[in-house]
């Protein structure tokens, strides 16, 4: 039996596609979780040779890692050509200091990316894009270097709690996520250690229902559930969700939850082996003496 939450990754394409060019305008939580997750690297000892910026949207995130870690390589890496044609209009000043960013379109569940090549993986609110946590998780590790870090946020369950609740159990209308603790676990299955994981809730507030519908338009985050209804949604079931959502109106503003996973961890000093792959050691024999 086919998953109703599972994404439907051509769908999620064709809308982050053609959100590229007003995503920034409406990419309120994004900007936060972004500049929170760069005061976290304030107390990390790390100087990256290479960076890739999974899920890297219109580029900010890599832009700032670059001005942070001047001699760093960058690696630019979506799944949606639009928003990697934004991200390039931000790199042309690099040239004359720093290597322009190399950019890949590619899906984060099957990098293009060589084995052991990067020093650090960021990625800001991409990996709940994906269907299969673990196969993100081994290829996060895979890319790595040993002392490699990797630095991530990720929407947890709580997220749009208001829009689930509003729309019914009829089908799926908000995407599956994540508890962190199963993250936490997923990271230990991939080979991670030392891994960090916290949570901090946001609440963009909004007049109308119509308008959270907007928002979500504006950065590509419709839903693509295989769930979801097909075809254009009635009068009735927006009624019903104006209804619905109204019991959660407080002082005149209808609230927007999101609950916002971050997470840190490190590669360690062992390389990377493949799954089911057990390194085997030879040692040298000692020849008796005669």
């Amino acid at each position: 039996m086919q998953d109703v939450y599972q994404i439907d990754k051509s769908r999620m394409r064709q809308s982050f596609h053609r959100a590229a060019k007003h995503y920034d305008a409406a990419a309120i939580l994004q900007r936060q979780v972004r500049e929170e997750m760069l005061s976290r690297l304030d107390v990390v000892k790390l100087e990256p040779g290479v960076i890739l910026d999974a899920g890297c949207g219109t580029g900010h995130g890599l832009s700032a890692l670059l001005k942070r870690f001047k001699k760093a390589q960058g690696i630019a890496l979506d799944i949606a050509e639009g928003m990697l044609s934004r991200s390039k209009a931000l790199f042309p000043w690099y040239r004359f200091w720093q290597a322009s960013p190399r950019f890949v379109c590619a899906d984060i569940e099957a990098m293009p990316i060589a084995t052991a090549s990067v020093d650090m993986v960021w990625s800001n609110l991409a990996v709940q894009w994906c269907n299969d946590m673990d196969a993100v998780l081994r290829e996060f590790r895979r890319v790595l270097k040993p002392e490699g870090l990797l630095m991530f946020a990720t929407l947890g369950p709580d997220t749009l709690k208001e829009l689930r609740a509003a729309s019914g159990n009829d089908h799926t209308h908000v995407s599956r996520f994540i508890d962190m603790h199963d993250i936490g676990d997923a990271l230990t299955r991939a080979g991670f250690s030392a891994p960090v994981l916290d949570v901090m809730h946001y609440t963009l507030t909004y007049d109308t229902v119509e308008s959270v519908m907007r928002d979500l338009k504006a950065i590509g985050a419709h839903n693509a559930t295989v769930g979801r209804a097909k075809g254009l949604s009635g009068k009735r079931f927006l009624q019903n969700l104006r209804q619905g959502y109204e019991v959660f109106r407080r002082d005149g503003k209808l609230p927007a939850t999101y609950e916002v996973v971050f997470v840190h961890a490190w590669t360690g000093s062992q390389p990377y082996t493949a799954p089911g792959i057990s390194p085997v050691q030879f040692v040298p024999r000692k020849d008796k003496q005669r």
